[in-house]
């Protein structure tokens, strides 16, 4: 899986025009895109999977809420979410974050806070792409292993060497030789310590 190629979009969600377009402005002024949507459900029904970004999202709003639109947010999409509301109370801010919000910040929203949360979140769901992109990377090298290929895998990373392996497995230490090889270079390691690393969280699963 690799990354869409295009810049991360933050999509503002408020029924404000004006709201939304002093935060546009402001977004453009640190280089980041925005998108802006006076009616979360279509900005529900338009959001694609794929998307990059986060989302800033008004709590108040007519016919759908924002902790509504929250709920079905983590149902269709992993982005982040900044909670943005004029009338914070304790219990918004609780059901907000047990919802998933990422952040919760109350309007006259000063410029530096907003500016750092949506940079923050941003940041925060790239990294994430980018470790599900690796994560899936190496699911599928590892269904190009064979079973026995497999199984020296597994037995490699528990830090068996290869005679132990080649006596559990009732195998020559040459041939073990031969699977770990083929291992190392199917699975694109250079070194053990990356084999560990990236593939030692992936074995709890049967082989293909």
């Amino acid at each position: 899986m690799s990354l869409p190629d295009h810049s991360p979009l933050v999509y503002l969600v408020d029924d404000d025009d004006a709201v939304r377009e002093a935060l546009a402005l402001l977004l453009r002024s640190v280089g980041l895109r925005s998108e802006g949507h006076g009616d979360p459900q279509a900005f529900l029904a338009s959001l694609s999977p794929h998307a990059i970004g986060c989302v800033v999202l008004d709590i108040r709003m007519p016919g759908i809420g924002g902790l509504d639109v929250l709920a079905r947010l983590a149902e269709l999409s992993d982005l982040p979410v900044v909670m943005l509301t004029g009338h914070a109370n304790v219990d918004l801010c609780r059901r907000a974050f047990k919802g998933g919000a990422m952040e919760f910040l109350q309007k006259p929203v000063d410029d530096d806070v907003f500016l750092d949360a949506v940079q923050a979140a941003v940041r925060s769901h790239i990294a994430s792409r980018e470790r599900l992109a690796l994560t899936q990377a190496a699911v599928e090298r590892l269904a190009r292993l064979s079973g026995r290929e497999h199984e020296v895998l597994v037995r490699i990373v528990q830090g068996m060497s290869n005679k132990e392996i080649a006596r559990e497995l009732d195998l020559s230490p040459r041939t073990v030789e031969t699977h770990r090889a083929h291992v190392f270079d199917k699975l694109a390691a250079d070194s053990l310590a990356q084999l560990i690393r990236q593939y030692a969280g992936l074995l709890d699963a049967p082989p293909p």
